[in-house]
Order: C-alpha cells, then structure tokens, then sequence
C-alpha cells in the first residue's frame, strides 16, 4: 500500500503535516514517531528470537 505513494505523494504529505501542525511541532512529532518505530521494531525482534528458543527447545526434546 505505502509502496504506490511516491516522491510526489510524500511531498504532499509533508507540505499537509507542515501546514496543519506548524514548523515547531514537526521535528517533536518526527521524534516521537522515529522512537515509536524503534521500540516495535526491538519488540517485533524480541518476539522472533523468543519464538527461535522456544523452536529449539523442542528440537531438542
């Protein structure tokens, strides 16, 4: 889906965000969507790793 959206939509995009939240809002809302994006992508790592352990346990029983 995000795929199709292109340099022209992403600019768009951007010029829509600048306009509705303002030029001092926008570094803050890109901070806390790059943390937001940080911790699930540590917690989607977590869950694979503990799906790998478990996967060995049972290998190895």
């Amino acid at each position: 889906m995000l795929t199709n959206i292109g340099i022209p939509g992403l600019i768009l995009i951007l010029v829509i965000a600048l306009v509705i939240f303002g030029p001092k809002k926008l570094p803050e809302i890109g901070r806390a969507m790059g943390q937001t994006l940080k911790e699930f992508k540590n917690s989607t790592k977590e869950l694979t790793k503990d799906d790998e352990s478990q996967e060995r346990k049972q290998q190895q029983d």
